[in-house]
C-alpha cells in the first residue's frame, strides 16, 4: 500500500515551516482507495515569494483546519503504506517536523519520484514534476497546489511501477512489510487478490520474487496454487508469505509481461520458463537446391519462421504450411529428402521430390510464407483495452521490430514516436514475444491497430 503525498509550506527558515495545504492519496498499486485533500491553517507567516508560486495566501487559511485536528485523519490514511512524494525528503521530513510539535513521532517508509525517475527515465531532460510530468503526456492541473500535485504524482508512479520491470520497488516494499514476520493465513492473500487478468508475483518472507505467473483470473490462479498438491504448489506453500500483482488490461501484454519479467528476475520457481516460452521452431534450410523446412529445439543462434510451445503443435503447423502453399513434404524434416513423398503418388506434389518441378518455384512458394508471418504494417500501434476504464493500451512495432507495450488515456499521449517512446515500457524482441504478437494478431484479437508512417 502506498501513500502519495504532496505538501505546501508557508517557507522560511529551515525546521520552522508550516503546513498551508496537504493532499494524501491511499493508493494499493491499482487503485485510490482513500483520500485527503484539505488546506491548513499554519498559525505563521507565509512568505511572499509562496503567497506568488501557490497562490495561497493567509486570508485562505483563517478558517481552515489546524494540522492538529488533521493529524489522526493522516495517520489512518497512511498507516501501513510507504509514503510516495516527488522530492520525498522534503515532504517527509515536513510532516515528522508537524507531528514532533505534537509529541508524536511519525514514522515510515518513502519512496522519491525524483530519484525513481532518474533511473527508469534516464533520457528525461528535466526531473522537475511539471516538466517531467508534461513530457510523458501527463495531464497536471492547479500546479504547486497540493492536491493537483500529488495526482500528477500519482500517475507518474503508475507509470515507473510499470517500467520496474526488475521489480526493486515492490521487491524492497514487501521486504519492509514482511520483516520479521510470515503470514500464516493464506485466506488474508487471496482476499486481496482482484478477479482480473494480469501477472501475479508470489514473494517468501525476505520480499524475494520465488514465482511468477500469469492468469485472466489472478485470484483463482493463486488459489490453486495454495490448495494444489502438485510439487510446485507444495513449494509455493511452504515459502508464500505475501503476493502482489500488477493487472494488464488483455491477454497479450500479461503473456509479453510475464515472460519478459519471468526471464529479468529468474525466480526459483519458474524453472520452465527461465530461459524460453517456445522450446521448438520451424527453420528454412537454404543451403540445398530446394529449400527444406526443419523442425528442431530451438538454438540460440539460428533464425525461426516461427516457434511452438511442443513439437506436436509444431508438426501441426507445418502440415498446414505442406497443404496451404503446396509444399513437398520430402523437403521438410516430416519426410525422407531420398524418395518420392506421398503427395508425389497421388499427384498433389507438384515434384520436388524427384526433381520434376523448377527450385525457382518451389522456393518462391516458401517466400510467401515468410510474407504471411510478417507483420501488417512496418510501423504500428497494436491498440486493445487497458487496465482501468477510460484507458487504453499499446503494442509498439517500429521498423518491424517489437519494442515493448504501454497504456494512455488521451490520443495526444500517442500522437508522435516521440510521446510514444516516452511511455513505453521497453521489452526485448525475441522468438517469444513474436510468437505471441503474431497469435494474436492471427487471431485479431485487438481493438484496432494505428499505422504510424500515415499520422
Amino acid at each position: 500500500m502506498y501513500a502519495i503525498l504532496d505538501i505546501e509550506t508557508t517557507g522560511g527558515k529551515f525546521n520552522e515551516e508550516g503546513i498551508t495545504e496537504i493532499a494524501v492519496y491511499r493508493y494499493n498499486g491499482q487503485e485510490v482507495v482513500d483520500q485527503l485533500s484539505s488546506l491548513v491553517n499554519p498559525l505563521r507567516d507565509i512568505q511572499p515569494f509562496v503567497e506568488r508560486l501557490t497562490g495561497i495566501n493567509s486570508k485562505m487559511l483563517v478558517n481552515a483546519p489546524k494540522f492538529f485536528e488533521l493529524a489522526k485523519r493522516i495517520v489512518e490514511i497512511t498507516e501501513g503504506c510507504v509514503i510516495v512524494a516527488h522530492n520525498a525528503e522534503f515532504d517527509y521530513r515536513i510532516l515528522q517536523t508537524e507531528f514532533r510539535r505534537l509529541g508524536y513521532a511519525f514514522q515510515s517508509q518513502s519512496i522519491c519520484t525524483v530519484a525513481l525517475s532518474q533511473k527508469l527515465l534516464p533520457d528525461a531532460e528535466s526531473y522537475k514534476l511539471g516538466n517531467l510530468v508534461r513530457s510523458l503526456g501527463i495531464p497536471i492541473t492547479d500546479r504547486h497546489r497540493a492536491h493537483g500535485d500529488a495526482l500528477a504524482t500519482l500517475e507518474l508512479f503508475k507509470l515507473l511501477l510499470e517500467k520496474d520491470s526488475g521489480k526493486e520497488i515492490i521487491s524492497t516494499y514487501v521486504k519492509e512489510l514482511n520483516k520479521n514476520k510470515v503470514s500464516p493465513k493464506f485466506l488474508n492473500i487471496i482476499e486481496k487478490l482482484p478477479s482480473e487478468i494480469g501477472v501475479y508475483y508470489i514473494h517468501d518472507s525476505e520480499g524475494n520474487i520465488i514465482y511468477i505467473g500469469k492468469s485472466k483470473n489472478i485470484k483463482k490462479r493463486v488459489l490453486s496454487h495454495l490448495t494444489g498438491d502438485n510439487a510446485k504448489a507444495v513449494k509455493i506453500q511452504k515459502k508464500l508469505a505475501r503476493a502482489s500483482y500488477e493487472l494488464c488490461g488483455n491477454e497479450c501484454i500479461a503473456l509479453l509481461k510475464e515472460q519478459h519479467e519471468i526471464k529479468s528476475n529468474q525466480p526459483v520457481l519458474n524453472h520452465a520458463l527461465k530461459y524460453r516460452h517456445f522450446a521448438m521452431g520451424i527453420r528454412l534450410d537454404e543451403t540445398t537446391p530446394y529449400h527444406r523446412l526443419i523442425i528442431e529445439p530451438v538454438i540460440h543462434e539460428r533464425q525461426y519462421l516461427e516457434v511452438f510451445k511442443n513439437k506436436k503443435d509444431a508438426n501441426r503447423k507445418l502440415r498446414i504450411w505442406i497443404d496451404t502453399f503446396e509444399l513437398c513434404e520430402s523437403q521438410t524434416s516430416l519426410g525422407n529428402p531420398n524418395k518420392a513423398c506421398f503427395g508425389h503418388g497421388i499427384k498433389v506434389c507438384k515434384g520436388a521430390c524427384v526433381g520434376d518441378e523448377s527450385t525457382k518455384a518451389y522456393n518462391k512458394r516458401l517466400e510467401n510464407i515468410q510474407n504471411e508471418l510478417a507483420y501488417p504494417l512496418s510501423n504500428m500501434l497494436i491498440i486493445d483495452k487497458g487496465k482501468a476504464q477510460g484507458e487504453q493500451s499499446f503494442i509498439y512495432i517500429k521498423e518491424s521490430v517489437f519494442q515493448g507495450y504501454g497504456y494512455f488515456k488521451l490520443n495526444h499521449q500517442i500522437k508522435t514516436v516521440e510521446a510514444i517512446e516516452k511511455r513505453l515500457i521497453p521489452i526485448d524482441n525475441n522468438r517469444d514475444t513474436q510468437a505471441v504478437i503474431r497469435s494474436f494478431l492471427r487471431k485479431q484479437r485487438y481493438k484496432k491497430i494505428i499505422d504510424l508512417d500515415t499520422v
